[in-house]
């Protein structure tokens, strides 16, 4: 009877996990706080990419949406050509989204980052200082403020599905955004981590954990009306080994653990006699296969079906 329990609660969560809309998130544009960044840690940093590691977090942990890893987005964007202003741009992340085969894409921007009383001339973190609790110094106490904003795109249409805001706000208030938590490192030459322990703990920090956790609150609560995409499913058998199939197309063409897809066979091409260009193929259905393995370019399944199947032979959905 155990045995009956968990079976059961690990096919519900399997069928769960297939439920939850699949998301990407860019890294946030910060063009208009830039000069603050500078002047706060010393040197740019890029803070839009450490938002987005952020957003992802929490997205993850919150379990409301399936997210794509990082490194399948990075590479897509650098083979794209993608550039830093295309960040905030709905139409380009929409092509970005489409291609990785999500539902929607997430973008945003980062429009408040720095001391509640505006003034934000003032030092930032030295290069050769090595540690947050120095540098940023002001003339008197300031609480710190960030607010950021993050759309959700259509993949299909480059419409904003929803847009949400976060702001926060430092509990404690200091002469330094960067100081109160210290520690060694912190802006080195791989750039800040905000999502470390020490850059939480500064009153900057604090503000940016409380505008990100608003932030992926709201989109959160539109996971229930998110569209689903309609996703067409093309590839090729890759390898057969019996009735095991590998396949040339995987999470980033939209296969999902659990899909079952159809297996044809083609046969002859009818071409317009005056032009030459393929009209339709003829095929034959042969069978499916259960998908029960993916990653982003392959999957792999069992198949169902009359012998026959073979490299080359279409997949579909």
């Amino acid at each position: 009877m155990r045995k009956l329990v968990i079976i059961a609660a690990l096919f519900t969560s399997l069928l769960s996990a297939q439920d939850k809309k699949r998301v990407a998130v860019m890294n946030f544009d910060y063009a208009t706080v830039s000069t603050y960044v500078a002047q706060i840690f010393g040197t740019n940093q890029d803070i839009g990419k450490g938002i987005a590691d952020m957003m992802v977090d929490r997205l993850v942990n919150d379990g409301k949406y399936s997210v794509i890893e990082r490194k399948a987005l990075d590479k897509l964007i650098a083979e794209q050509n993608f550039s830093n202003s295309d960040r905030a741009d709905p139409s380009s992340a929409a092509r970005i989204g489409k291609l990785l085969g999500v539902d929607a894409i997430i973008i945003g921007s980062i429009t408040e980052f720095g001391r509640d009383d505006k003034n934000r001339s003032v030092g930032g973190l030295g290069a050769a200082a090595g540690r947050f609790g120095v540098g940023g110094i002001g003339t008197k106490e300031s609480k710190a403020v960030v607010q950021i904003t993050a759309r959700m795109v259509n993949v299909e249409t480059g419409e904003i599905l929803a847009s949400v805001q976060g702001r926060g706000e430092s509990k404690r208030s200091g002469t330094s955004l960067i100081g109160g938590g210290g520690g060694p490192g912190g802006v080195g030459g791989g750039g800040i981590n905000m999502g470390s322990s020490n850059f939480g703990a500064t009153i900057i920090g604090e503000a940016t954990n409380e505008a990100v956790t608003q932030c992926a609150g709201g989109l959160n609560a539109k996971a229930a009306s998110l569209p689903t995409r309609v996703v067409v499913i093309d590839g090729l058998v890759a390898d057969v080994d019996g009735t095991h199939l590998i396949l040339n197309i995987g999470t980033t063409n939209g296969v999902k653990i659990g899909d079952t897809l159809k297996i044809t066979s083609q046969g002859r091409e009818i071409k317009d006699p005056a032009t030459g260009k393929v009209l339709r193929r003829v095929e034959t259905d042969l069978g499916t296969v259960a998908i029960s393995q993916a990653d982003a370019t392959s999957s792999e399944g069992t198949y169902s079906g009359p012998p026959g199947v073979k490299v080359g032979d279409r997949v579909k959905k």
